[in-house]
């Protein structure tokens, strides 16, 4: 794959969600947290809901269907209903652009 150009890094204001799609991918959930980029699969694993609809707060996203919960950096699962951890994607900002690289985190 490679490295993907997710979008601007001024496109997502900290403490803020952007969902992106790249080519051939699912969408991802971009999370501006504490000046770093961190992103994660955007369905959450409990039920079929887009997480870049929920919100953050530091390092937790919250589902906008159940209100579950997960670490965006981890990816673990912080609260019910939510069990399974969502995957989460290495990504780098390099002049002004935030890049997803290859592989999971």
């Amino acid at each position: 794959m490679g490295r993907i150009r997710l979008c601007a890094a001024a496109d997502v204001d900290e403490g803020q969600i952007l969902k992106v799609e790249p080519e051939g991918m699912d969408p991802i959930a971009l999370c501006h947290v504490d000046g770093a980029f961190l992103a994660v699969e955007d369905e959450c694993t409990h039920a079929i809901a887009s997480l870049s609809e929920g919100r953050l707060e530091g390092e937790v996203i919250f589902c906008p269907m159940h209100g579950g919960s997960f670490n965006v950096r981890s990816g673990k699962a912080c609260s019910l209903p939510c069990k399974f951890p969502l995957k989460t994607f290495k990504v780098e900002v390099e002049d002004g652009d935030v890049w997803l690289l290859d592989g999971a985190a």
